[in-house]
């Protein structure tokens, strides 16, 4: 299963966030969508102080990364 396109225009978190729920919904089975949807709002929620930008840019481009890996898997 191919990743949503334009994930090279994810600049912010919230863009991020909408991503990654787009890519849930491409999922092929109802549960494995709730188990990422649950994880990507975990995450959200353990990074949500996170204020340095080089920081966000790190987490955004593995958080895409992780998403296609799960994507293809």
């Amino acid at each position: 299963m191919a990743p949503l396109p334009n994930a090279e225009l994810v600049q912010n978190s919230l863009q991020l966030y909408r991503y990654l729920l787009r890519c849930c919904r491409q999922l092929p089975e109802e549960n494995i969508r709730q188990h990422y949807r649950h994880a990507v709002r975990q995450s959200f929620k353990v990074h949500a102080d996170e204020d340095d930008p080089e920081r966000i840019q790190q987490i955004i481009k593995r958080a895409i990364e992780d998403a296609d890996w799960v994507m293809n898997k």
